[in-house]
């Protein structure tokens, strides 16, 4: 058959394996798509380089939009990056008719309504499985293979260099700014690292799955983020004592009133498999009603598991592109018409459990006025934990108290730290972060 024509936009790390991918295992994807993928056309700044990686016998061009105006080509794939020129292509593609495969995170979380609202009235398909967790098949796994469920909840680590970083700091009781420093050196984090380590990249991630989990527009703007850099190591310390590892989550829950969105650092109990990813590995928990928890673990980043996505979406395009479009799978898993209007619920009023630790000075009545504090807020202890503040550094006049508690709302909990925090015996700001116990 005719193969299908591919127009690749950035011929970069992700452009560079998906080029090699597609030539070295261009008989077995031909066998499964039903016909051959070939890349008829790529655009990349650097031409010379974009040559070396693509090879002979492809048209180069040095601006992508015409790559996506190309009459020849049959899907665009944008590997661009950002939200300015990579999202100009992808909306020239469309117009022009053309099918899409994208790896852009961040052009989905925050344009996404637009770009499948316009691909819906072309007759388009828009695919992006490689936008979330690199080479786990995850959006195929919440959008089709999950579809007789009804999502309860889904809870992810989803940034390599966060994990990265907090893995070291856990094993070699480092701090963060060494290891961050550790990380830069290996090229696991950017000389600017802040998208990943404040969580926006985990936080665009979480707002794409969050959409295909509950039939919701992406709302990225609504999403809470909290990212790692100002965690300290004996807070991780002091999780591994009460049995919990710390992880940047990513974690969104339907609500009776709506719905959670959120990244955290966040305790997981050190006895789930998720709470044992580590490095700059990915994992996603997904808990259905009918399937129960689901767990999908793989490479989040790197050239080739990428690529491994992004040719999985060129396969699935290739095998839809004669179904009629109201046949095929939505692009947010729910029919267009029957989306929810579910709302993001605010931080404050998001339920869940707490790691709190305080510094106090270490005498009689202490624990007592704060356990006092915690219940006439309506927040009950799970657990307790005191350590004198001379095991790590200090005079032995100071102790850390370190207080897990139940589900608590966090309004709740910030108007009892904000008395807690008062009192003569505490020092400073109490340090807090989530708890999920993620049963399934």
């Amino acid at each position: 058959m005719k193969p299908i024509h591919v127009g690749l936009c950035g011929v970069g790390t992700v452009g560079g394996g998906t080029a090699t991918v597609l030539k070295r295992n261009c008989e077995e994807i031909a066998r499964r798509a039903g016909r051959p993928i070939v890349i008829r056309a790529a655009a990349n700044r650097e031409l010379d380089r974009a040559r070396e990686l693509v090879g002979e016998g492809v048209e180069l061009f040095d601006d992508a939009l015409q790559v996506a105006r190309h009459p020849d080509i049959d899907i665009v794939v944008e590997l661009i990056g950002g939200t300015t020129i990579a999202k100009e292509v992808v909306l020239t593609a469309i117009e022009q008719g053309k099918h899409v495969v994208t790896a852009n995170k961040k052009l989905i979380a925050e344009y996404g309504n637009e770009i499948f609202a316009r691909a819906q009235e072309k007759g388009v398909m828009v695919a992006f499985e490689a936008a979330v967790a690199g080479g786990i098949p995850i959006i195929k796994a919440l959008r089709e293979g999950l579809t007789a469920n009804k999502i309860e909840w889904v809870a992810g680590i989803i940034n390599g260099t966060s994990n990265f970083i907090l893995t070291e700091m856990r094993d070699k009781g480092a701090a963060f700014a060494d290891v961050l420093a550790e990380a830069q050196r290996l090229g696991y984090a950017e000389a600017d690292p802040t998208f990943d380590i404040e969580g926006h990249d985990a936080a665009h991630k979480l707002t794409i799955m969050s959409a295909i989990a509950f039939g919701i527009p992406v709302q990225f703007d609504k999403a809470y983020l909290e990212g790692i850099s100002k965690l300290q190591a004996i807070d991780i310390k002091y999780a591994q004592e009460l049995g919990y590892r710390i992880k940047l989550l990513g974690v969104t829950r339907r609500r009776p009133n709506g719905i959670e969105l959120r990244v955290a650092p966040t305790l997981i109990p050190a006895r789930r498999l998720i709470a044992n990813v580590d490095g700059v590995m990915n994992a996603v928990l997904v808990k259905g009603d009918a399937v129960g928890a689901t767990l999908y673990y793989g490479a989040g980043a790197g050239a080739e598991p990428t690529a491994s996505a992004v040719i999985a979406d060129l396969v699935d395009v290739t095998r839809l592109a004669t179904a009629d479009p109201e046949n095929r799978v939505p692009h947010l898993a729910f029919q267009p018409s029957a989306m929810a209007d579910l709302p993001i619920l605010p931080i404050d009023e998001v339920e869940t459990c707490y790691y709190l630790r305080l510094n106090a000075t270490d005498k009689p009545g202490v624990l007592a006025d704060v356990t006092r504090i915690l219940a006439d807020a309506g927040i009950s202890v799970d657990a307790l934990l005191q350590r004198p503040v001379s095991e790590t550094e200090g005079d032995g006049e100071r102790a850390d108290i370190i207080v897990l508690t139940h589900l608590a709302v966090e309004k709740h909990i910030n108007a009892a730290l904000a008395k807690i925090e008062a009192l003569d015996s505490i020092t400073g700001k109490v340090v807090k972060l989530r708890l999920e116990h993620l049963n399934g």
